[in-house]
């Protein structure tokens, strides 16, 4: 986008953004905002003042007596409020050069996140590598971001500290949060239950990994108990691959319900519910729904790993059952997972390039209805930041303006030109260059 336009707003905090296409989900206002198109935006006009949104009013109604605030035409641009991205691995970003995942299988990952971990972490080099992609999403448009730290171990000292580090560092740019990350078996570890002191210590989430096992129903009973005395929110993986009989994410529900949890649970992934019979995917859904239970799927990493063998064309895109879970009732939102590293050897911390694929992959199209809402308003509700994530007369300023009039413009050609605004200012968007890094891989 032309950013010169945006020039006669540089010296003020008070002005209207005019023709704006806005997904109708994202706004939250009392006025009467109709005309839909078939894709489901409004043209409005936006009215903001020392930062904040004062006005929506529908293009149609004309503008309110401007007097001597600017007007910047946006010619149908679209508008979205900035980012949310509830699941990533910020940790583990940016390794892929020096620790590649040469066959590119889920074990794969894992071996090569492991050695990576083994050979290089220290305070510098996670620092470095979670401030880049820091700086990558605050220049996309993201505003919060919650990420899973590997925490076994001496990794939960230098992990856990850089990121209060880099949260005091942002703060006011970004939110961040951070979810412990070790398999489900850690917790029955002295060292589990000293994590979990830990994690309750900075407010964060209680995470793990459960993989189906013989003793599977001990971790989740450990963990539950873990998160109900220090009155800790759960964000856990599950049955990341595609074999049917993983079946974690059931047995979450069951022990949520048995345990009467009242606090959040997150599941991500959930993959292999996509390869099990309808007979057991109604059954989950229906525990799901009961226990609370939302969904974070990530589309671009599990199409990347799942089902992928030598000389093999995968049959299945990896994703869970995006439009099945949402049709029971149930949270469904998308994060962009792991960034440049063993599990995804692409990205670039882009929400929009989330959106853009998941469109793609799980048919998020016809109609778009209120998809908008899973990588904006759905995660920052379940996340905690209810004033995050829509459009409301009331709230920061905090928008992207996009050249793409329509999805198909926005989802076709790259947004690289998307204005942010941040508190109603132009803000900087230049990425960093991957040379800052150069040193790393030395």
């Amino acid at each position: 986008m032309n950013n010169q336009k945006f020039s006669v707003i540089s010296d003020t905090s008070n002005y209207w953004l005019k023709n704006a296409h806005v997904p109708v989900c994202l706004i939250e206002t009392d006025s009467e905002i109709s005309s839909q198109t078939r894709e489901g935006l409004s043209l409005v006009n936006i009215e903001i003042r020392e930062g904040v949104i004062t006005q929506i009013v529908h293009s149609s109604k004309g503008l309110p007596s401007t007097g001597d605030i600017p007007t910047v035409d946006l010619q149908g641009g679209m508008v979205w409020p900035c980012f949310v991205d509830m699941h990533t691995h910020l940790d583990k970003g940016h390794i892929w050069e020096r620790s590649p995942n040469l066959d590119g299988s889920f074990n794969g990952a894992l071996d090569a996140g492991a050695r990576d971990a083994g050979k290089y972490w220290n305070a510098e080099d996670i620092y470095r590598r979670m401030e880049f992609g820091l700086k990558c999403s605050y220049a996309h448009g993201t505003k919060a971001i919650r990420t899973h730290l590997d925490c076994f171990g001496e990794e939960v000292n230098i992990g856990l500290e850089v990121f209060q580090t880099l949260q005091k560092e942002w703060e006011g740019r970004l939110i961040l949060q951070p979810v412990s990350l070790v398999s489900g078996d850690y917790y029955l570890t002295e060292a589990g239950e000293k994590l979990a002191d830990k994690i309750a210590d900075i407010g964060g989430i209680l995470g793990a990994v459960p993989f189906m096992s013989s003793d599977v129903d001990n971790e989740l009973d450990k963990l539950f108990s873990l998160a109900k005395e220090r009155q800790l929110d759960l964000d856990l993986h599950t049955d990341e691959n595609g074999d049917p009989n993983s079946r974690v994410l059931h047995k979450v529900a069951k022990k949520a319900i048995s345990h009467q949890f009242s606090g959040k649970i997150i599941c991500g992934h959930c993959c292999s519910l996509a390869v099990q019979t309808p007979e057991k995917v109604t059954e989950t859904l229906e525990l799901v729904k009961e226990a609370g239970i939302s969904i974070v799927s990530l589309p671009m990493c599990n199409l990347y790993l799942q089902n992928r063998q030598d000389n093999y064309t995968p049959r299945w895109r990896g994703v869970t059952l995006l439009h099945e879970l949402k049709k029971q009732g149930i949270s469904v939102a998308i994060a962009s997972d792991n960034c440049r590293d063993p599990f995804f050897g692409f990205g670039d911390h882009d929400v929009l390039e989330v959106f853009n694929m998941s469109v793609r992959i799980a048919h998020l199209d016809m109609p778009y209805g209120d998809w908008p809402n899973a990588v904006t308003k759905t995660p920052a509700d379940l996340i905690g930041l209810p004033n995050i994530g829509r459009i409301r007369v009331g709230l920061d300023a905090d928008l992207i303006l996009f050249k793409g009039r329509n999805f198909s413009e926005l989802l076709s050609r790259s947004q690289h030109d998307r204005v942010l605004l941040r508190n109603g200012r132009v803000i900087d968007t230049t990425l960093p260059d991957y040379c800052e890094l150069d040193s790393l891989f030395e």
